[in-house]
């Protein structure tokens, strides 16, 4: 019916599109013409467009979003000519319009549905749930109900609080606040590296060891590892499952969405650490087929790339005019940045979810990177930033109603990996880069024109993938740096990693003393830098700070311990474990954090930054149900990503009951059973590495 009116208003307002005889029509005749012409729309919709869609995955899937109106005005050209009497006739342009305007239509239609739950869209999800269960041969899994973990990327507990005050997230807020509240707010604190590529390996496989930062020089292979490549995230999931034995805390029936890493999963979908290994089943496209084979779904998810750009565009004017600061850079591709993570990746991983539940899988988990984009550029405490949490948030209510039709009951826990910092970057404040320092005091020629520090994110480098474009643009580190004497520095927020390439194994405070006497009193004695971690040869690993301040880290930790005091709780104990990691850099430097405000100098050119210690960014939450048992006893604080892996192990457990055992648990070899299973139930042992 909305197609039918639709077309022929369409059909009243342009010229180059008619429904009706050259010598006139009466209004009877032309309304069953625009009832044959949006039938036979909608049902080459149905039959032709997952085929052409399934082709046309072979291009990239941002040129797949700008062949979505060709291909839908020439489904309705076909559809036109299926008119008896010859009766629809349009232009091809104006058929692009008229097909874009229907699908527009008709997707704002089932939106609307969707937002209102309304008893029709009520019955289609019943029917769909009961359709998908009734096929999977299963009884809902004896009634035990699933369990959703959708993690927030970026927002901290703080910014999460802020939202919810501001009621931008009633969909939060009623969780929490409500007349009845179903779930319970408990913050935990990352390791040092807090960014997501150690949160959520370590959230979703168990291990983060030897994850010094978002990205770091290997020596042995002289290669620089990026946590956003798809071939570093492949390397670091193996060398979690090696380090394990298991295979991650999706093993069992799972779902990974839009993840860096598959945590075990049979169902992927956008997940990077696959995309490196080719295959039908394996490439970076396949995940979005299932939300592009519907034209509705296709073009207003167009129509909102398109919205989204023109906004990032206008508020990057408008602070620009307002003379905001701090402030970064905003134009080149980054609106186009932007736009993919907080309307395609968004719309393909809700899609993604929704589907998982109702065919009824025990765990999901999936991550919507949104927030975390815009606040890098934005702030974190921006109103552009706060703004991606509210439509968010609508997203979250899209889940939650639909889950009440899935074919058993789920458990939603909201959780995030980090949180952010805000502070204007290093460069702003000091007119250098952090390798620019590094140089002056190696005694290096510094370029007159500093240039600018490397600078990515997950999203960035998603759209690349998405591109089929995995190798990183020319402004960004070499994958392979030349075997030089100069130092490697890399940036990931406000860490910094220092590299000597020819010091065989982790260079020692001594020998970088020998070789660059002025280097570690220039990096420690500067204001913008907090403190730094070396090895020594006589006391192990060292902090260094501003005037000769020292921390030894082993033994029993002597020397001025104010120096880590500013960075919070478990600051020395989060320093300490990273030290002892095989890939630590040779110097690692953590920049000025000011307790008061929270703020910090980033290495990179991001005004929310994370990645190091200071600040928010080290504090994100983990929201559960009260239906499970709370993630530590009442005092207790959440400490590593490694134990909220634990965790969320555990309510697994408890969501699924007892299950069949693999391997007996006397039969278990002992370091399978410690690191590599879970028990479930009366002594059973499951073996997730098989």
């Amino acid at each position: 019916m909305v197609s039918t009116l639709t077309m022929l208003a369409l059909a009243g307002i342009l010229p180059d599109f008619q429904l009706k005889a050259d010598d006139g029509d009466s209004i009877t005749r032309v309304a069953l013409t625009a009832v044959w012409g949006a039938g036979a729309f909608g049902l080459l919709g149905a039959l032709v467009w997952p085929l052409a869609v399934r082709a046309l995955l072979l291009v990239p899937v941002l040129v797949l979003g700008l062949l979505v109106f060709f291909l839908n005005g020439s489904l309705l050209l076909i559809a036109l000519s299926l008119i008896p009497d010859g009766r629809g006739e349009a232009e091809p342009e104006t058929a692009v319009v008229v097909a874009a305007v229907m699908s527009a239509v008709a997707s704002a239609t089932s939106g609307a549905l969707a937002v209102r739950d309304d008893t029709a869209y009520r019955r289609r999800l019943y029917r769909l749930a009961h359709r998908r269960h009734r096929r999977g041969g299963d009884d809902g899994r004896n009634g035990l109900p699933g369990t959703l973990f959708l993690q927030l990327d970026g927002v901290g507990h703080e910014a999460l609080l802020q939202a919810v005050a501001d009621g931008l997230m009633p969909t939060v807020a009623a969780w929490l606040d409500g007349d009845d509240p179903t779930h319970r707010l408990t913050p935990w604190r990352t390791d040092w590296s807090s960014q997501t590529g150690a949160s959520q390996l370590g959230i979703l496989h168990g291990s983060n060891h030897d994850v010094p930062a978002f990205r770091w020089y290997e020596k042995e292979t002289r290669e620089v590892v990026v946590s956003s490549r798809p071939a570093s995230a492949a390397l670091m999931q193996r060398r979690a499952i090696a380090r394990t034995g298991d295979g991650g805390l999706l093993a069992f029936d799972g779902a990974s969405r839009g993840n860096l890493f598959s945590g075990g999963a049979d169902q992927l979908a956008l997940v990077l650490s696959i995309t490196a290994r080719r295959g039908r089943s394996t490439r970076s496209r396949a995940g979005y087929f299932a939300y592009f084979s519907d034209p509705a779904n296709a073009v207003r998810t167009a129509v909102s790339f398109v919205a989204e750009v023109a906004r990032e565009i206008g508020q990057s004017t408008r602070a620009r005019l307002r003379g905001d600061s701090p402030r970064v850079k905003r134009g080149g591709l980054y609106p186009f940045i932007r736009a993919f993570a907080t309307v395609v990746q968004r719309d393909v991983v809700v899609a993604s979810v929704l589907g998982d539940m109702l065919a009824g899988r025990t765990a999901i988990y999936a991550d919507l990177v949104a927030y975390d984009e815009v606040a890098h550029h934005s702030g974190p405490h921006s109103t552009d930033a706060l703004k991606v949490l509210e439509r968010l948030d609508r997203s979250l209510e899209l889940i939650a109603k639909v889950a009440e039709h899935a074919p058993r009951a789920y458990r939603i826990v909201l959780l995030s990996d980090h949180g952010q910092s805000p502070g204007e970057t290093f460069k702003a404040a000091y007119g250098l880069t952090l390798s620019n320092l590094v140089r002056a005091g190696c005694g290096l020629p510094v370029p007159r024109r500093a240039e600018g520090t490397t600078s990515a994110s997950e999203a960035r480098d998603a759209v690349r993938t998405a591109l089929h474009r995995p190798v990183p643009d020319d402004e960004e580190e070499p994958e392979h740096p030349e075997p030089v004497t100069d130092p490697v520095v890399l940036a990931s927020g406000n860490l910094g990693l220092i590299s000597f390439p020819d010091a065989a194994g982790r260079a020692t405070r001594e020998q970088i003393d020998r070789h660059h006497p002025a280097l570690l009193a220039t990096l420690a004695n500067h204001p913008g830098i907090g403190f730094l971690l070396v090895r020594s040869e006589e006391h192990g690993a060292l902090v260094l700070g501003a005037d000769g301040a020292e921390l030894r880290l082993d033994g029993n930790g002597t020397g001025d311990t104010g120096l880590l005091a500013a960075f919070g709780k478990g600051a020395a104990d989060a320093v300490r474990r990273t030290s002892g990691f095989p890939h630590v850099a040779d110097i690692m430097v953590n920049s000025w954090h000011d307790p008061e405000t929270g703020r910090v100098h980033a290495f990179e050119e991001q005004i929310g930054s994370h990645g190091g210690l200071g600040g928010e960014q080290a504090r994100p939450f983990l929201l559960s149900p009260y239906v499970l048992s709370a993630p530590v006893p009442d005092g207790e604080e959440l400490a590593g990503a490694e134990q909220v892996h634990r965790v969320l192990r555990r309510w697994l457990r408890e969501s699924q009951g007892p299950q069949v055992p693999l391997v007996a648990a006397e039969d278990s070899p002992p370091e399978v059973e410690a690191e590599g299973s879970f028990p479930v139930g009366d002594g059973a042992v499951q073996d997730k590495s098989a």
